[in-house]
Order: structure tokens, then sequence, then C-alpha cells
């Protein structure tokens, strides 16, 4: 099994894994210190970011580590260092994120573009009722991950959440 519950190969998504959890609550952190005036960002400390948000500061790296790959972190080491994004939030949206660190946002491998494997006990795909409804399922995340930008999940908060 994927370590998401996956079992045809590539993990898919049921719940987010910590590592893709603290990479949105870093970011938030950032995003929070992006300037709305224009002016360029400040670097935040790395250290500032784990002590802030509650992540393991070792773990935190490697999630720093491969948003930067990735292109959303920019950062400079030594005095007045530190990571700040390299786009501004609204530029940057949590689906994209997401996939980073959890690969694809299909809850079964039978309704995933890129990383599609047929059931092997299903007799009929065609007309499987629980691939169909599981593909809705995909589109439902995929429309609020893919649309929301991480400063619209940051202007969120204190928003009252009702499950």
């Amino acid at each position: 099994m994927g370590e998401n519950g996956g079992r045809y190969g590539e993990p898919h998504m049921v719940a987010l894994t910590q590592k893709a959890k603290y990479a949105l609550k870093a970011l938030a952190h950032l995003a929070r210190a992006y300037p709305e005036d224009g002016a360029p960002p400040q670097p935040v400390l790395g250290a500032r970011i784990a002590e802030g948000e509650t992540i393991p500061p070792k773990f935190l790296e490697g999630i720093l580590a491969d948003l930067k790959r990735h292109g959303y972190l920019q950062s400079r080491k030594g005095r007045g260092g530190g990571y700040w994004l390299s786009r501004p939030p609204e530029q940057i949206h949590l689906g994209a994120v997401i996939r980073i660190f959890e690969g694809p946002l299909a809850p079964i491998p039978c309704v995933s573009k890129r990383y599609y494997a047929p059931c092997p006990d299903c007799a009929n795909e065609a007309d499987c009722e629980v691939r169909r409804t599981m593909l809705d399922v995909k589109k439902a995340i995929l429309g609020v991950l893919d649309r929301t930008s991480l400063r619209q999940m940051v202007e969120r908060a204190g928003e009252p959440i009702e499950l």
C-alpha cells in the first residue's frame, strides 16, 4: 500500500500527510509576512517559521527545500537571510502545492488522469458506480484546491469552522 492508502502504484490522497500540512502552514506564515504594498518580501528565518507554526525544525528544513526546488520559495543564507515567497500569495494555489507532497489528488487510482490504473476487482469500469462517485469527489476536491490561493487561505483565518 502507498503512504496514503494507494494500492496500485502511486499513492492516492485520502488525507493530507503531516508533511503537506506543514508545507501549507509554512507557506501561510510566509504569506502573512508578504508585503501588500509592492515592497520586496523580507526573509523569514526557518527557525521563526518552525516556532510560529509548531513544526519540528529539522522536518521543516526538508519541506522548505522541496518548496524552493519547485519554485515557490527563495532563500538567502547568512545574516539577514531566510525564506520568502517567490511570487505573491494570490498566485500560489493550494492544489499545486499539495501535489508536490501527496502526488495525485484522486481518492482511487481509476479516476486519476496522470496515474490512472484500473482496479483489479472491477468487472466493468464504464458502469462502476463507485468510480463515478469517486470521480465526483475528485472533481470537488480539485475545484476547491486548484481555485484557492494561498492569499485566500490566509484571509480565512478566524472564520468559524463547521464540520
